[in-house]
C-alpha cells in the first residue's frame, strides 16, 4: 500500500510539473508594445503596415461577405462544379455528413472531369473518414494530411492547421472561419447552426491565397508542382490588400503583428468579433493603450453555447479588467458564434482563420486578409452591428456580483488561457 501510495504521489507531482512547465512555455515570452505613428484612416497606412509584416500591397481585389451556411456553401459549391484546371482547397475541419458528403461528391466529379484537385486536412480536425477520403483519391484527386499524429511526432501535436481556403482556378477564393461540417447549416436560426462569415474573393489576392495554400501542401507531403497564374488584373474597387500567413514561432507570428497593428492604428473605434478571445500581455496592454487613446473598443464574443465551456471560462477571466477600462463586451447568445474580424475606424479590416487569442497567434498556422476599404468595413460592421442585438451586454457592476462557482471556474481556466 505504501508503495502504491508514493507512486501515487510521484504522478501527482510529475502531472503538477508538466503542467506547470506548459503554463511557463505558453506564456508571451515578449510583451510586443505597439505603437502606430500612422492612423488606420491615413492612406499610408497599409504600405506601413504590409512592410512590418512582409507581404505586398494587392491593389483592386472585390470582397463579397458570406454569411452563414446558406450563404456560403452554394456559391463554393458552384465554383468547385464549374472548375476547369484546378481546385486547392485545405480546411481544418471537413466531416462526413450532409455538407462534407456535398462537397466530396463535388470534388470526385470534379476530378473526375480532369480538374486537378488537391485537399489538405488536418490530421486532428480533418475528421473526414478513412471511405470518403479513398473514394477522393480512386477519382484522382489528391489529399494529403497535415502533421499528422505519430508516437515520434508527439511534440507537433499541438500545432495544427486552421487555415480555411478554397481557391478554384487561380481565378475565385473563399477564406474566413468555415469549414465542412453540419452545424455550419442554415442561417444561424437554430442553437445547432452556428453564426459565421465566409469571404469570397476575386482579384490579385487571389493568388497569394493560394500560394498559403501550397506552403501547407508541400510540407504535408504535396507531390505535384504549384501551379499559380499570373496575379488577376485589379478591378476597379479601390480596395488595397495583404494575405498574411502564420506557422508556430518563438517571436511573434506576421499574423499576431499584423493584429497589434492594427490596433495601434485605431483612433476613433476597434470593434472584435471571434469567438475565443483570451488575451495574453501583448494584446491586453494594445488594449489598454486603445482606451488610454479614447478609442471605442467593442468585443463581441460567444457565449453559454460553444463548443469549449472551459475557453469560455477562460476568455470571461479577463472581462473585470477590461471593463473597467470602459471596453464594451457582448455574449452572442442564440447560437455558437464563430466569426473573425475585427474592423478598425471603419476602414480597415482583418478577417479570416483567426481567432483572437494564443493558440491563432502563437501555435495554428493561420491565415488572414487585412484590407483598406471602407465599403468591406462597412458590410462587416452592419453584421457585427447586427449580432449585437442578438447579444447580451455584460456590465461591470453586475459581473463582479457573479457567484463564486463562476469565479472559481474562471480562476481555474485562466490558468490554462495561453494554451488554449
Amino acid at each position: 500500500m505504501k508503495s502504491w501510495a508514493r507512486g501515487w504521489r510521484f504522478w501527482v507531482l510529475f502531472g503538477i510539473a508538466v503542467t506547470g512547465a506548459l503554463l511557463l512555455l505558453a506564456q508571451d515570452q515578449d510583451t510586443l508594445r505597439v505603437q502606430s505613428p500612422i492612423g488606420a484612416d491615413d492612406p499610408r497606412f497599409t504600405e506601413y503596415v504590409a512592410s512590418l509584416v512582409g507581404a505586398p500591397v494587392l491593389q483592386g481585389d472585390a470582397y463579397t461577405v458570406l454569411r452563414n451556411g446558406d450563404e456560403v456553401f452554394p456559391p463554393m459549391l458552384d465554383a468547385i462544379r464549374k472548375a476547369q484546371k484546378r481546385i486547392s482547397m485545405e480546411t481544418f475541419i471537413y466531416e462526413d455528413g450532409v455538407v462534407g458528403d456535398q462537397f466530396t461528391q463535388a470534388l470526385i466529379e470534379a476530378a473526375r472531369r480532369g480538374v486537378s484537385v488537391r485537399v489538405v486536412l488536418d490530421a486532428i480536425g480533418g475528421e473526414l473518414s478513412r471511405e470518403s477520403q479513398q473514394m477522393l483519391t480512386d477519382a484522382g484527386a489528391s489529399v494529403v494530411t497535415f502533421n499528422p499524429v505519430r508516437p515520434w511526432t508527439i511534440e507537433e501535436t499541438n500545432y495544427r492547421t486552421h487555415r480555411k481556403v478554397l481557391v478554384v482556378d487561380g481565378s475565385v477564393a473563399f477564406t474566413g472561419g468555415i469549414g465542412l461540417a453540419d452545424h455550419w447549416l442554415g442561417d444561424a436560426d437554430a442553437e445547432e447552426h452556428w453564426r459565421d462569415t465566409q469571404i469570397k474573393v476575386t482579384g490579385p489576392a487571389v493568388r497569394a491565397l493560394e500560394a498559403s495554400f501550397y506552403e501547407n501542401w508541400l510540407e504535408s507531403g504535396g507531390l505535384t508542382v504549384p501551379m499559380l497564374d499570373p496575379e488577376q488584373p485589379a478591378q476597379e474597387s479601390g480596395t488595397r490588400t495583404m494575405v498574411v500567413w502564420s506557422n508556430p514561432t518563438g517571436g511573434a507570428s506576421n499574423v499576431k503583428l499584423l493584429y497589434l497593428l492594427a490596433l495601434a492604428g485605431a483612433r476613433r473605434s476597434i470593434d472584435i468579433e471571434s469567438p475565443y478571445f483570451i488575451l495574453d500581455e501583448s494584446t491586453r496592454w494594445s488594449l489598454a493603450d486603445a482606451r488610454r487613446r479614447g478609442v471605442r473598443v467593442r468585443v463581441l464574443t460567444d457565449g453559454e453555447i460553444t463548443d469549449s465551456k472551459p475557453v469560455k471560462y477562460s476568455s470571461r477571466e479577463g472581462y473585470e479588467a477590461l471593463l473597467e477600462q470602459g471596453v464594451e463586451i457582448y455574449e452572442y447568445e442564440p447560437t455558437m458564434m464563430h466569426v473573425k474580424a475585427m474592423m478598425i475606424d471603419g476602414i480597415f479590416s482583418v478577417a479570416g482563420s483567426a481567432n483572437f487569442d494564443n493558440r491563432s497567434f502563437e501555435l495554428n498556422d493561420e491565415l488572414t486578409i487585412a484590407v483598406a476599404d471602407s465599403k468591406l468595413a462597412g458590410d462587416l460592421t452592419r453584421d457585427f452591428e447586427h449580432d449585437l442585438t442578438r447579444s447580451k451586454r455584460i456590465l461591470l457592476d453586475e459581473w463582479k456580483n457573479r457567484g463564486v462557482l463562476e469565479k472559481s471556474r474562471e480562476w481555474f481556466w485562466g490558468l490554462f488561457g495561453e494554451l488554449f
